[in-house]
C-alpha cells in the first residue's frame, strides 16, 4: 500500500467545493482543512504507485480551485492501527 498526502492550496472562496470534490476521487481517503501554509491536507491511500500518479497528475488537477499541490509520500507508517487491513478489504 502506498500511502501519501497532498499538501493543496486553492482560491480561497473554492476551498470547502474542493474539499468535497478532492474526497470524491478514488483513493482520497480523507481530506483536512489545515491552517498555515496550505489550506487542505489529503491523505491518499492506493495499492501502487502507479495509480497515485493518476490521481495526482490526471484526477486532482481537474478539481476545480486548486492552485498548487505538494505531494508527501510515506516509506514508513508508525501506527496503533492496522491500517493494511483496514484499508486493504475494500481494494
Amino acid at each position: 500500500m502506498v500511502t501519501a498526502f497532498i499538501l493543496i492550496n486553492a482560491q480561497r472562496d473554492q476551498i470547502a467545493k474542493a474539499a468535497q470534490d478532492i474526497l470524491k476521487l478514488p483513493g482520497i481517503t480523507e481530506v483536512n482543512s489545515v491552517a498555515g501554509q496550505y489550506d487542505l491536507v489529503a491523505v491518499a491511500r492506493v495499492k501502487e504507485s502507479e495509480q497515485l500518479a493518476k490521481l495526482v497528475t490526471e484526477e486532482l488537477i481537474a478539481v476545480k480551485g486548486i492552485t498548487a499541490t505538494n505531494t508527501l509520500i510515506a516509506f514508513r507508517q508508525y501506527s496503533r492501527f492496522d491500517l493494511e487491513r483496514m484499508f486493504g478489504l475494500g481494494m
